[in-house]
């Protein structure tokens, strides 16, 4: 018996541009991969870039940092984030990274409810 939705593989999506500004590679969403109450994206930010100060209002999000450095401002705060740190992000607050100027920034973006366009407003 399969349990898993959708089959038990899902494919990447084609890379877009988001509002933010960031290049990201839908890994798992319901629109695409058959259902689920979230998604997962890999999200890059070129060295030296920055995505756009922005907030989601209904989506919790999780960032795990893949690869890359930079920093962060999270709400009033303003810290730096590197390879292997996770961050949640509350569903309103106001949020955006700074990739170093070394590298780039990977990240994967798992979003609750899975994201969507329109529940991104850039501040």
């Amino acid at each position: 018996m399969n349990l898993c939705a959708g089959g038990p593989v899902a494919r990447p999506q084609p890379t877009y541009e988001t509002k933010d500004g960031s290049r990201i590679q839908e890994l798992w969403h319901p629109d695409h991969h058959g259902g689920g109450a979230m998604s997962l994206a890999q999200a890059t930010v070129d060295a030296g870039a920055a995505t756009r100060l922005h907030r989601h209002m209904r989506s919790e999000e999780i960032y795990h940092v893949v690869s890359g450095a930079g920093m962060m401002e999270c709400g009033l705060e303003r810290f730096a984030i590197k390879a292997g740190d996770t961050i949640r992000i509350p569903a309103g607050v106001a949020h955006r990274v700074v990739a170093s100027v070394s590298a780039a920034l990977v990240i994967l973006c798992c979003c609750v409810p899975p994201y969507r366009h329109d529940d991104t407003q850039v501040l």
